[in-house]
């Protein structure tokens, strides 16, 4: 296994997220918004709640917890991310800052939640015990992940078109493993060692309606971080047999593809 370098992966997501930033709203968000909802219930947001939203990207979160009557603050390591939120909701609070490293007081806030945030941290150790620091005593923390990717078929169909026709070994710096926190067992540990009890898990289902078979090699191409590094990385002339591959798979779901997120929460 590649040692990982947390500077060296941060930069690298942070390089990528700038990037990409105004293309989510087209890729990722009609997917990942699915979670909103069971997210702000796991975190009990409602009327008065102080959340933080951390890894906000374009405000999602952020916005679901405001129209609650949450007290809402969207918190992104990617000034585009950031720039992209204050965009669609200009009326909302959101800054730039280093989830692992968070410039906010002990016992600020009532919630903090990580929607499908805690895949891009080199140290999610850290972040997580930033949400126990930021939070009162009582309060509650949430988090989406993905599921393992052959539950996950659009990471699955991607990560199997390239084990089969490329390179899985391209020169990208090596983070914590994508699908770490797909495992109950692993994430009630990491709950429990940053100080949380009565954790929760739950498998939340979402489906994934792609407009065209080519369209989720388009955005894991084009509006991703590390998925779109592998490809990039793979050879010309493998490159379409890739696509090919992956275009046909989703051919088989009817474009259709399963994308359920597992859900974890727990009190300080």
């Amino acid at each position: 296994m590649n040692r990982i370098d947390p500077a060296a992966f941060r930069q690298f997501e942070h390089e990528g997220w700038q990037k990409v930033a105004s293309r989510y709203n087209d890729s990722f968000a009609p997917v990942t918004t699915q979670s909103i909802g069971p997210l702000l219930d796991a975190a009990h947001v409602g009327t008065g709640t102080r959340i933080l939203d951390v890894a906000c990207g374009p405000g999602y979160v952020t916005a679901g917890a405001a129209s609650r009557g949450a007290s809402a603050l969207g918190i992104d390591f990617s000034s585009e991310m950031v720039r992209e939120a204050r965009r669609r909701y200009p009326e909302l609070e959101f800054m730039e800052g280093d989830a692992e490293a968070l410039t906010l007081p002990d016992g600020a806030f009532d919630a903090v939640v990580f929607n499908f945030g805690m895949l891009h941290f080199g140290r999610p150790e850290r972040a997580i015990s930033e949400a126990h620091r930021v939070l009162r005593p009582g309060g509650r923390v949430a988090l989406t992940v993905w599921a393992a990717p052959e539950k996950t078929l659009g990471f699955g169909i991607v990560l199997g078109a390239i084990q089969k026709y490329g390179d899985m070994n391209v020169p990208i710096p090596p983070g914590p493993p994508f699908f770490r926190f797909s495992a109950t067992e692993e994430s009630d540990e990491f709950l429990r060692e940053a100080g949380f009890v009565n954790a929760v898990v739950r498998e939340v289902p979402q489906t994934w309606k792609l407009s065209s078979a080519d369209e989720l090699f388009e955005v894991m191409y084009y509006a991703s971080v590390r998925n779109a590094a592998l490809l990039h990385a793979q050879k010309p002339e493998v490159l379409e047999s890739i696509r090919t591959e992956i275009r046909r798979q989703v051919e088989r779901y009817a474009n259709e593809l399963p994308m359920p997120a597992m859900l974890y929460s727990g009190q300080r």
